[in-house]
């Protein structure tokens, strides 16, 4: 058994700029607290902007967008008179409020995914086990191409090139000089399933050599004669974010839909199995070796 690789540092809220979906999640927390520090209810906070309770636990939780009046209507009501204050909360609404990338790509990305985009992005650390195919981070084109295609094969070559092209836009946040950390554990079974035939697994692998040595990449293989079963575990991603009042966020992706768990309860048996996992595969030192012996046998 191998020790546990050390956790990657968390890059600082200064080298790493949040973007809308962590800004909307911090404004919304803020909000939460001047209404819980103001004593008043989220029913009673609905009606002074016109709309539901509902609508304000969608506004603290930074799962929708805000409109600027709704929100210095909310300060006034929590009594927030501060004209600074005021206008820093406000500012990070008008920022947090930015299309983003994909929103050029809403025709091919559902909308149980736009959120997880938003999430990745903003992201300083992601953990990711993958048991079938390449992580989409590490993915060369033609591979990503390949597995689009197995998976939408009813649909155009334009709608299928533009997933092509969303998932080459998401390894954007790893280009250097990238202050985001990847931390990826693929079962051996997705390097050795043949995918777009010989020359593209090839590359694929080549790739993951390359990506291996990168000093912000941690990658490990978990072997087949590991000795060690990780039970009831699939695909799964671990999202840790710069700003101390955003909690770890584990994505869970489904056929037809995604799973989104913050409660640290749920959190914390994804990290433990995460861990297990580190701690039962090779040292990261030992993957590219590893994956040359691959490359060698394709």
């Amino acid at each position: 058994m191998t020790e546990i690789p050390e956790l990657p540092d968390i890059p600082d809220s200064d080298s790493l700029q949040s973007g809308p979906t962590a800004l909307r999640i911090l404004v919304g927390a803020q909000l939460r607290r001047f209404r819980e520090a103001s004593g008043i209810s989220r029913e009673d906070a609905g009606y002074a902007i016109r709309g539901s309770h509902s609508k304000i636990s969608r506004m603290e939780s930074g799962r929708t967008s805000f409109k600027t009046r709704d929100v210095a209507d909310l300060l006034t009501l929590y009594g927030v008179t501060d004209d600074a204050e005021r206008a820093s909360v406000l500012a990070l609404v008008e920022q947090a409020n930015a299309p983003s990338w994909w929103q050029d790509y809403r025709d091919v990305i559902p909308d149980w995914f736009a959120p997880y985009l938003g999430l990745e992005h903003d992201a300083a650390l992601i953990r990711t086990y993958e048991v079938q195919f390449v992580p989409g981070l590490l993915q060369t084109e033609d591979y990503a191409r390949a597995v689009i295609t197995q998976g939408h094969g009813d649909e155009s070559a334009e709608r299928i090139e533009r997933r092509v092209q969303v998932r080459m836009r998401r390894q954007e946040i790893l280009a250097p000089p990238s202050p985001r950390k990847l931390w990826a554990v693929m079962d051996e079974g997705a390097l050795r399933r043949t995918v777009g035939g010989q020359e593209v697994m090839r590359a694929q692998l080549e790739h993951l050599v390359r990506m291996a040595e990168q000093p912000h990449v941690t990658l490990q293989v978990f072997p087949f004669d590991s000795g060690t079963a990780i039970g009831g575990i699939g695909p799964v991603t671990l999202l840790r974010f710069s700003q101390e009042e955003l909690s770890d966020v584990v994505y869970l992706e489904h056929l037809t839909g995604a799973q989104f768990l913050t409660k640290e309860g749920d959190v914390r048996h994804y990290r433990h199995l995460l861990n297990e996992l580190g701690v039962h595969a090779p040292p990261p030192a030992e993957t590219p070796a590893l994956l040359r012996r691959l490359i060698e046998d394709e």
